[in-house]
């Protein structure tokens, strides 16, 4: 994401974690985490990008209104089905939280917040 924000990253994570001490009175943004760039064990995208984005659009939007199917994981909900008729992808690599890559990944996110010092909010630091 860093390369589509206009300002500093740091500033961008204080800004939402602010949101989330907004009053009761307040209507808070759902939040999700898309993770267009993931690769297979061969070095491929998990998912082909560009067009295909709005099946998970479409998803999200469906989940805003209490419709989309998700499972609870240890990285949030994740969908149950993406609507792929038609593209040639592997749904259960792409879904599977548990792999060891994706573990990799998410524990690799101390290294990232180091990047950014002193402005990190201090809820996302260790």
């Amino acid at each position: 994401m860093l390369p589509f924000c206009g300002y500093n990253m740091a500033d961008y994570f204080g800004h939402w974690l602010d949101r989330g001490n907004a009053t009761a009175d307040e209507l808070l943004p759902r939040l999700y985490y898309v993770n267009w760039f993931r690769k297979d064990s061969d070095g491929r995208f998990l998912w082909p990008g560009f067009g295909e984005n709005i099946r998970v659009l479409k998803w999200i939007f469906e989940r805003c209104e209490r419709q989309g199917e998700a499972r609870e994981t240890p990285i949030g909900f994740v969908p149950r089905s993406l609507g792929t008729v038609g593209l040639n992808v592997d749904l259960a690599e792409l879904l599977d939280v548990n792999s060891d890559k994706l573990r990799a990944e998410l524990e690799s996110i101390e290294e990232h917040y180091a990047a950014f010092g002193d402005r990190l909010p201090k809820a996302l630091r260790r």
